[in-house]
C-alpha cells in the first residue's frame, strides 16, 4: 500500500509540473498593444543631431570603401574584381601599353579634323577606322596572351571565366581612370 501512495504522490507532482510548463505565465497582449510594441517611425528620427551623426558615419564608411577600392584592397573590391586571377589580369594589363588607351583621344582628334572639308576629312575617317581595327586586334591579342599566362600560373582547369572581357575592357580605358587604380608601373609584368 505504501508503494501505491508513493506512485500517486509522484503522479500528482508530475501532473502539476506539466501544467506549469504549459502556461506562459502572462496574459496574451491585445493586438493594439502588440502593434504598438512593434511600431517604428516611418521617416526616422526627428533628431537633427542624430541624423547629422548618422550621415557623417555613412560618409566616412563610403570614403574608407572608396579608398580601399582604389588601393586594390580585396575587402572593398566588387565581386567582379576579387581574386588572385583578376589581380593578375589587372596587373598584366596595367603593365603594358594598349592601343585602346589612345582610342578616346584619337576620336576627339577626329572630331576636330571632321570640321575641315575635303581630303582631310576623308583621310581622317580612314585613319579612325584603321585605328579602331588596330585597337580591336590588340584586345584580341591581349586575351590570347592572358589565357596563356593564366594557364601557366593557375593551371589548365582553374582559369576563372570572364577574364577575356575583363582584360579587354580594362585595356580600353585611360590608365589614370581605371578602377581599382593600377598597382604596377609600365613594363612591370606580374610573375
Amino acid at each position: 500500500m505504501s508503494a501505491a501512495k508513493r506512485d500517486d504522490s509522484a503522479g500528482s507532482s508530475h501532473g502539476e509540473a506539466a501544467e506549469e510548463l504549459q502556461g506562459k505565465g502572462r496574459p496574451t497582449p491585445s493586438r493594439k498593444a502588440a502593434q504598438a510594441a512593434n511600431a517604428r517611425p516611418i521617416v526616422g528620427s526627428q533628431d537633427k543631431e542624430l541624423r547629422k551623426q548618422q550621415r557623417q558615419q555613412q560618409n566616412e564608411a563610403r570614403e574608407r570603401a572608396r579608398a580601399g577600392m582604389m588601393a586594390g584592397d580585396e575587402r572593398y573590391l566588387t565581386q567582379r574584381d576579387r581574386g588572385p586571377q583578376r589581380r593578375f589580369v589587372r596587373d598584366y594589363v596595367d603593365a603594358r601599353w594598349s592601343a585602346g588607351e589612345l582610342l578616346i583621344p584619337v576620336m576627339v582628334i577626329f572630331l576636330v579634323v571632321a570640321m575641315f572639308p575635303g581630303w582631310v576629312q576623308v583621310y581622317g575617317v580612314f585613319f579612325v577606322w584603321a585605328f579602331l581595327l588596330f585597337a580591336i586586334v590588340d584586345a584580341f591579342a591581349l586575351t590570347f596572351i592572358l589565357k596563356k599566362k593564366l594557364t601557366e600560373k593557375f593551371g589548365e582547369g582553374n582559369v576563372q571565366p570572364g577574364f577575356k572581357w575583363y582584360g579587354a575592357m580594362r585595356a580600353m580605358q585611360f590608365r589614370m581612370l581605371r578602377m581599382p587604380k593600377p598597382q604596377v608601373k609600365r613594363r612591370e609584368f606580374p610573375k
